[in-house]
């Protein structure tokens, strides 16, 4: 009787794993097909969305191709399955031709468009898009993240606003760096932050090939898209437009963020949550009657 009880007792290892393994391959497959979480590791999206923000993006609705899969385990491709194209303003995320990093960026330009810019002003098609002055975001200048710089070294994040630092009357600090709305031709409205003059506020007309998308960081003088050179170019940006093979998913919603408080420690993360932002919708507000 004892040897029967313990013979019920002995842990049946090989269905354990099996049962691990196949709750594993359940969840890459979900990953790869439906949607997965995201982390925000730089200030390029700035002021839509900050470092610490956690995402759900959605894999299905651009359709799938080899950067669908979870870690990019496939060879690239040029296969694409239920392929569809992006809208104006969609935040999206994308791998450079040269490396398997994930960029989030927003489309700028679809297939068949001509993209220029003239001091910071986007001309779309020989039109410039509307940038309007906004009142001046307000951003958390304490308990900032931390971001790597090409030196391998750290500084917080939002660190290139540090002119724009301002104390309220409560005495809490914030950034108010100068803000604007931009608005395409779909309606898709929203902010970006433009603070200064640089290289890549002015380019030559480029035209977007079929079956690609031009994309732009809102953080104008802080982000590496479609502006800059690839890494093989000498640059560290996604060196001109993305193939929409090269589109991984949709940015949909915000699940929770967290400051610069936070550690690895579990216990940190209550404290340095930032309840605001928790659940905030990420598909562009839409204004007015389209443009023709």
């Amino acid at each position: 009787m004892t040897d029967e009880k313990e013979q019920d007792e002995k842990v049946n290892w090989w269905a354990e794993l099996r049962g691990l393994a196949v709750m594993l391959l359940v969840v890459l497959l979900f990953h790869t097909f439906i949607a997965k979480p995201f982390y925000i590791p730089s200030a390029s999206m700035v002021p839509n969305l900050m470092v610490g923000d956690r995402l759900i993006v959605s894999k299905y609705p651009y359709g799938w191709s080899w950067v669908s899969a979870s870690f990019h385990v496939f060879p690239r491709s040029d296969w694409r399955i239920a392929p569809a194209t992006p809208e104006y303003g969609d935040i999206v995320i994308a791998v450079p031709p040269d490396e398997n990093t994930d960029y989030i960026k927003r489309v700028i330009g679809l297939p068949g468009d001509t993209v220029a810019l003239v001091d910071g002003q986007i001309i779309l098609n020989g039109e410039p898009v509307p940038q309007d002055m906004e009142p001046p975001v307000r951003i958390p200048a304490e308990n900032d993240n931390l971001c790597a710089t090409a030196f391998g070294s750290e500084v917080p994040c939002l660190d290139d606003f540090e002119p724009y630092r301002v104390t309220l009357e409560n005495g809490t600090q914030v950034y108010e760096p100068p803000t604007y709305r931009e608005t395409l031709p779909n309606g898709a409205s929203y902010l970006i932050i433009d603070h200064m003059r640089q290289r890549f506020d002015n380019m030559l007309p480029v035209t977007v090939p079929e079956g690609h998308v031009f994309l732009m960081g809102d953080n104008r003088d802080h982000s590496s898209d479609s502006r800059a050179p690839s890494l093989m170019q000498g640059g560290n940006g996604l060196g001109g437009p993305v193939p929409l093979t090269s589109v991984g998913g949709r940015a949909e919603i915000i699940t929770f963020s967290l400051d610069g408080t936070s550690s690895y420690n579990p216990l940190s993360w209550w404290g340095a949550l930032r309840g605001e932002r928790a659940w905030t919708p990420l598909r562009p507000e839409l204004r007015g009657e389209p443009s023709q």
